[in-house]
């Protein structure tokens, strides 16, 4: 079995510094799934890099959402490359960058990073699963569950144990600009209610649960469908 697997850049990056012993867990935790024979297309975001930068171009001058979006990609490429590269025995010579070109679908794990400017890592994942007949992606951020509105500004908001594309796309509204911060992009939610995508959020740091989720145990997260 192939899973898509959109790794949050807070993972990877949580703050100054790269979370080595993270990734050294997330790896373990993935070749144990390749031992049984599963495929993985892992897409990582730019993170915390991606808001640093684009806030430090702000300041300097006048900037187009376009480049914005360009220094997005390139910090969501980065964290590609660190994980092409320690998965580089399982893997690819180079990241995925056009995700509607064809792939050697004979290696274990393949990584991707952003494609064009205007689309979310996010949008990149359900391109994938579009292009490969995959029905679910797997979303992993530093949040348990979506929320019906932003949990750090409300006290009252309610986690989203499962939901409707038609529900869920009216939290996240239908416009996206540059480092938006939202459980699963507004333009990826469109285009995944389209295909009919199953999407999976849930926390990426809690490894266990993710196994469970890979296993099609009980997990805890968000299913949109």
């Amino acid at each position: 079995m192939t899973y898509i697997i959109s790794l949050g850049g807070s993972l990877i990056v949580p703050n100054e510094n790269i979370d080595w012993q993270y990734l050294k867990k997330f790896r373990a935790l993935i070749l144990t799934q390749v031992k049984k024979g599963n495929k993985f297309i892992i897409i990582t975001g730019g993170g915390s890099t991606c808001r640093k930068y684009n806030a430090a171009a702000i300041k300097i001058t006048e900037i187009t959402d376009r480049d914005l979006d360009w220094i997005g990609i390139g910090a969501s490429r980065l964290n590609a490359n660190l994980i092409k590269g320690i998965f580089s025995k399982f893997s690819s010579s180079g990241i995925i960058k056009d995700p509607t070109e064809e792939i050697n679908k004979q290696k274990s794990v393949l990584v991707a990073g952003g494609w064009k400017p205007g689309w979310s890592t996010d949008y990149v994942a359900v391109i994938l699963a579009k292009e490969h007949k995959i029905k679910t992606v797997i979303n992993l951020s530093n949040i348990d569950y979506a929320y019906d509105k932003d949990p750090k500004k409300y006290k009252d908001a309610k986690k989203i144990e499962e939901t409707n594309w038609k529900d869920f796309r009216k939290i996240v509204g239908d416009k996206w600009i540059p480092g938006l911060n939202k459980p699963f992009d507004p333009i990826a939610s469109k285009l995944a209610e389209k295909l009919k995508l199953k999407v999976i959020i849930a926390n990426g740091k809690k490894l266990n649960n993710l196994e469970n989720c890979l296993n099609n145990k009980e997990f805890q997260g968000t299913i949109i469908k």
